[in-house]
């Protein structure tokens, strides 16, 4: 496969997957260019990389709102990191923002329960599958902290 197709791929998977460029560009390299293959071949890693650092330490993160525009209905979660630095990454913002909404629909009562749960706005998806791709994307254990769910 020639350098400016393998470019093109890079940037395509980049852009729908958020993974590494040196990443993308190694797998896509043993997939032989198989976009497919290669976007499973960086979720495995990601799973590697979520069960490597199970053991670290989260001492930072954000605690996200969702309230219900007819304000009758509110959720909160914490969403744990090991770094100020990944707390601020548009990706985890994302990712908690997504969970707060989550816990406002779902009504989960632990966190346990949630991160089993699909996700409301992708069914293909559960929590916990979510929070571990996260992990792999950014390096870092990231883990899913105190819910709370309020309704009038």
């Amino acid at each position: 496969m020639d350098a400016k197709k393998i470019l093109e791929l890079t940037k395509q998977i980049r852009e729908e997957t958020g993974y590494g460029i040196m990443d993308i560009k190694k797998a896509l390299e043993e997939t032989e260019g198989d976009v497919a293959k290669t976007k499973e071949m960086l979720k495995k890693k990601g799973l590697a990389q979520a069960a490597k650092r199970a053991d670290k330490e989260t001492m930072q993160g954000l605690v996200m709102t969702y309230t219900h525009t007819t304000g009758k209905m509110s959720a909160m979660v914490e969403l744990m990191c090991e770094t100020d630095f990944v707390a601020k990454n548009p990706d985890f913002i994302q990712l908690s923002k997504d969970l707060a909404l989550h816990a406002a629909a779902m009504a989960p009562v632990s966190t346990e329960e949630m991160l089993e749960q699909e996700f409301v706005k992708d069914p293909t998806k559960k929590i916990k599958e979510m929070v571990d791709e996260l992990t792999g994307i950014v390096g870092e254990k990231i883990k899913l902290g105190r819910i709370a769910r309020f309704a009038i």
